[in-house]
């Protein structure tokens, strides 16, 4: 294996996909950035934008590259012919009335999700990040931005860590390069970092500040409530000097989930776990009696704001989940029509 695909975070997860080495030499890419139709990916050494063949054309969206993906070129180098299997894939429903996934990065390894020191610290958002994370299949690192602004850091340490047991927090002030080796020890030469956030916590900075010099533009928050100002547009993959790679995916207003049962019961550790001990094993923790989740936020070793994040989650990925069989079964009732209708025209000889 070439240096060159080592530095792109090629691992042997997917050299075993590869059954011959010319293919692994010459055809082989990473996609670092999708913009529309147009793909640029990282081949020999060389940035080519390609297209995708026919067949990935008519897939669905989830099976169509996304940032982040290994690819196989075709022997022209200007269609992407396979996308390799993925080691973790980062999706989310689109937004508005839509049901379809849309996908954010692939193969990541490390996700920073950064959240500032001000009024924009949001303990349900971070929830819902970290769901995202754990159903990817990506090791979450809360990164606490500007907090240099915050004065005492305290009281968002310990919310940081209360969203989920065992979670990694890290403190950083992007503009003094100082604080930044704890977050640059996640990482090393082969991994693939995410920086996933909302808009203006300081995502760019940290970007520009790891790779130690600009690559994205950087912009402020407004001062009337502390929201950020949208200043990454696309999702791309950089290389760091210092080794690693780097998406920063743009800010996005709506996150909805789906498919993340088992992740929900990951984040949520502390209330799956209590659930056990309820009255009843159906108990869904709203007014039941001899709920145990119930108990304890009466106890105050819960708070009420978690278990309202956990039912929201709940409900929303539920809904979403019940609209995608609704859906696939919408196609595959649509499929069937068509295949009659075409074998109906085979049989009486029509056209």
């Amino acid at each position: 294996m070439n240096d060159t695909l080592k530095n792109l975070g090629f691992v042997p997860f997917f050299a075993q996909q590869l059954h011959e080495l010319s293919v692994m030499q010459s055809r082989l890419g990473r996609v670092i950035s999708v913009q529309r139709s147009v793909i640029a990916v990282t081949c020999a050494d060389q940035h080519r934008k390609v297209e995708l063949s026919v067949k990935l054309q008519q897939a669905e969206p989830i099976d169509r590259p996304t940032v982040g993906d290994w690819v196989i070129l075709d022997e022209a180098l200007s269609r992407v012919e396979r996308v390799l299997e993925r080691k973790s894939l980062f999706k989310r429903i689109g937004s508005g009335n839509t049901t379809q996934f849309q996908l954010i990065a692939a193969n990541i390894d490390v996700v920073f999700i950064v959240t500032s020191c001000n009024e924009e610290f949001n303990e349900s958002r971070l929830e819902r990040y970290l769901a995202l994370c754990s159903e990817a299949g990506a090791m979450p690192v809360i990164v606490l931005s500007k907090t240099d602004l915050a004065g005492d850091i305290s009281n968002y340490i310990q919310r940081a860590r209360s969203v989920q047991a065992g979670v990694a927090v890290e403190q950083i002030n992007a503009l003094d390069a100082r604080t930044l080796d704890d977050v640059k020890g996640w990482i090393d030469n082969s991994a693939t970092i995410a920086l996933l956030g909302s808009s203006g916590v300081g995502k760019s900075t940290l970007l520009n500040a790891l790779a130690e010099h600009s690559l994205a533009a950087t912009g402020g928050i407004r001062e009337h409530d502390k929201k950020g100002r949208h200043t990454t547009t696309h999702r791309e993959l950089y290389r760091l000097a210092s080794g690693g790679l780097i998406i920063d995916v743009p800010g996005m207003r709506e996150l909805r989930v789906a498919d993340v049962g088992q992740a929900l019961s990951h984040v949520f550790e502390d209330i799956e776990g209590l659930s056990s001990h309820c009255q009843f094993s159906d108990c869904k923790h709203i007014n039941e009696p001899g709920c145990a989740v119930l108990a304890a936020i009466e106890d105050g070793k819960i708070d009420r704001r978690r278990l309202n994040s956990f039912h929201k989650l709940l409900r929303e990925n539920e809904f979403a989940n019940a609209s995608l069989a609704e859906k696939r079964a919408k196609d595959r009732s649509f499929g069937k029509l068509i295949k009659g209708v075409k074998l109906h025209k085979q049989k009486t000889g029509r056209q």
